[in-house]
């Protein structure tokens, strides 16, 4: 009987070791213009410089891939592509929805490199919601 309550305390130790080491899974939403890509940007180097492990996603649809295009400036006038770029080398995903691509008739050789496309920015958000487990934000 000790040695049975032993092994149960060594497992429940385990799972709570696993637990407390358990990767963050987040996905940001950006559907707005500049200003929310600025702000969101930010948000997302703050939460990796707080949490380097966390596993973030960025998707963008509607004026939300706007900050996505060649040429395309924060507020400040700094290259979203160099801000995008130091994201990505720490692990970001950022997403491009190809329904927008579709109802804005832009081409994906308008966009950085880097980003990958997926067929619809909201399906994908609500996927990785409910099926993946993500914490939902919008900056």
């Amino acid at each position: 009987m000790k040695s049975l309550l032993k092994i149960i305390a060594a497992l429940a130790l385990c799972a709570i070791a696993s637990g407390a080491s358990a990767q963050d899974k987040v996905v940001y939403h950006f559907d707005g213009g500049i200003a929310q890509a600025t702000k969101g940007l930010r948000n997302i180097r703050n939460h990796l410089d707080v949490d380097p492990t966390a596993k973030i996603i960025a998707v963008a649809h509607a004026e939300g891939v706007d900050f996505l295009m060649e040429g395309a400036k924060t507020t400040n006038n700094q290259e979203f592509a160099a801000l995008v770029g130091d994201l990505s080398a720490r692990g970001v995903v950022f997403e491009i929805c190809e329904i927008t691509l579709k109802n804005r008739n832009l081409k994906k050789e308008q966009f950085i490199l880097g980003p990958s496309f997926t067929p619809s920015g909201v399906v994908r958000i609500a996927n990785l919601q409910a099926r993946e487990h993500y914490a939902y934000i919008k900056p």
